[in-house]
């Protein structure tokens, strides 16, 4: 005689999984809501609490923590069937459990004490006693896998290889709640747990790391971990963290804008009417650094623009949709991935290092721009060092940035020198620097970097701020006729 055991919170699908157990000769067991679900549709079913012989109690908190529930999901064929006859206890063939949703309920800015009560006890008792005895039975946490469940159970019996994947994933399930609730319990006093859980699933291999002799897999159903490309080769360990970094800096712009990543750095950035003349305006900042790049944009991608990026080797292009034109040039470029820009999903950043991993997250704050200069910024130098800024803080540090109104005229990233970067940016720079605007993602610790930049033709300066020798950069701002913004704000990246 074959049972199988259903408690779900979400009740999708679980009439439809019901029907088909039972006409496969499964016997139903079901309690509470579940219960009721199957009721309504007129199925017949054993109610767990006439099986046990105990009801439920303590506003359902107690109702299947019963030896003869976790007796039948425990027992083992063949080893354990005197002792589960002698008591009663029945074969559970197939459990079908999904969790109180404490992970959604967390979020809606409950009480603690009514909060506790979406934290499931004996949903994850049973998980974890039917996923250890996989070798006799099925456990299933997810609706989703409902149509491979009915599938398996239509051929009669499901294979070890079949019952082993559905354990790995309820152990993750119940992981990943455990998880939750540490995390949310230590949130209530302290920023950052002293355990910190954290879980990501939807893994894939990829087809190595930044280099071909180091392995990698991304992780991640949101944001870009869970972009799936529409077309092109698979994507690399480098692909993705380019795109990050692309994505990040795209955000920061409301008007048509084209942002192009190389080595996690931009090459060129410009603001346009339309996104085909940005595009081209970022491309020319540095057309050698652009070739193999990363491309992204805020805008519809358009026959003009798929053209344009046809013309040159674009490794990913990154858009929120494409016209059906767009799409037929870019197909012709068969080994370029193409992403759908996806929403921000907001997380923790965390990052590895030997023996652990490092944790950030950036609340809310507020920058506080300050000209300190005699000088004040015109409005075409203020637009100048808004764009500048803006890109500068996503560049990774030391970096200097000269733009104009409308696109990034040189970059100088990843210096140990600031004044080195400045040095850089003005060697790169194809277009004259004269009138342009500065960024500088920390303060200037000594007047050389704004004196090379004052050289170049810039006439506008943005940094942070709060060197000892403030005073010192301000006067030589004074004497090169430079207005200086403080904003009060670094942006380290490294």
């Amino acid at each position: 005689m074959k049972w199988a055991l259903l408690s779900v919170w979400d009740k999708t699908g679980i009439v439809e999984l019901a029907e088909e157990l039972s006409r496969q000769k499964y016997n139903i067991m079901s309690s509470g809501g579940t219960g009721k679900a199957l009721a309504e549709a007129g199925m017949k079913f054993t109610e767990v609490s006439s099986y046990t012989g105990f009801p439920e109690m303590m506003d359902g908190r107690v109702k299947t923590l019963h030896p003869k529930v976790h007796g039948g999901l425990l027992g083992r064929r063949q080893i354990d069937d005197l002792v589960m006859a002698k008591h009663g206890i029945n074969r559970i063939d197939v459990l079908v459990v999904n969790l109180y949703p404490f992970e959604k309920m967390a979020g809606q800015h409950m009480d603690l004490e009514s909060l506790i009560e979406f934290i499931d006890v004996g949903g994850p008792a049973m998980i974890r006693a039917a996923a250890k005895n996989f070798k006799n039975v099925t456990v299933v946490v997810d609706p989703e896998d409902y149509p491979s469940l009915i599938t398996a159970i239509q051929g009669n019996e499901l294979s070890l290889d079949q019952r082993l994947a559905f354990a790995k994933k309820a152990f993750a399930r119940t992981a990943a709640y455990d998880g939750a609730i540490s995390n949310y319990l230590f949130s209530l006093s302290d920023p950052f747990p002293t355990t910190y859980t954290v879980q990501f699933s939807h893994g894939r291999t990829l087809r190595y790391g930044e280099n071909p002799h180091q392995e990698a897999a991304v992780y991640g159903e949101e944001g870009i971990a869970g972009a799936i490309p529409l077309q092109g080769k698979q994507m690399s360990y480098n692909n993705y963290l380019d795109v990050h970094a692309g994505v990040a800096l795209l955000r920061e712009f409301e008007d048509p804008a084209a942002v192009i990543i190389k080595h996690n750095n931009p090459c060129g950035v410009a603001l346009g009417a339309d996104i085909a003349g940005a595009y081209i305006d970022a491309r020319e900042v540095d057309p050698v650094s652009a070739y193999g790049s990363v491309v992204c944009f805020n805008r519809e991608i358009n026959k003009n623009v798929a053209e344009e990026i046809a013309g040159t080797f674009v490794e990913v292009l990154v858009a929120p949709s494409f016209s059906e034109e767009a799409l037929a040039i870019i197909r012709k470029k068969e080994n370029m991935r193409v992403l759908i820009l996806p929403e921000k999903s907001g997380s923790d950043e965390i990052r590895s290092i030997d023996g652990g991993v490092l944790v950030q997250r950036t609340p809310p704050y507020q920058e506080h721009w300050k000209v300190i200069t005699d000088r004040d910024t015109t409005p075409d130098e203020l637009r100048a060092v808004q764009l500048a800024w803006k890109v500068c803080k996503h560049a990774r540090s030391n970096t200097i940035i000269f733009a104009d109104q409308k696109r990034t005229l040189g970059i100088g990233a990843g210096q140990m020198s600031r004044v080195d970067a400045a040095k850089i940016a003005v060697g790169k720079a194809r277009s004259s620097l004269i009138g342009s605007a500065v960024a500088s993602d920390a303060f200037l610790p000594f007047a050389d970097t704004l004196e090379v930049a004052a050289e170049a033709g810039a006439t506008a300066l943005i940094q942070p701020g709060g060197s000892i020798r403030d005073k010192e950069v301000i006067d030589a701002a004074n004497r090169l006729h430079m207005a200086m913004i403080f904003t009060g704000v670094r942006y380290f990246r490294h």
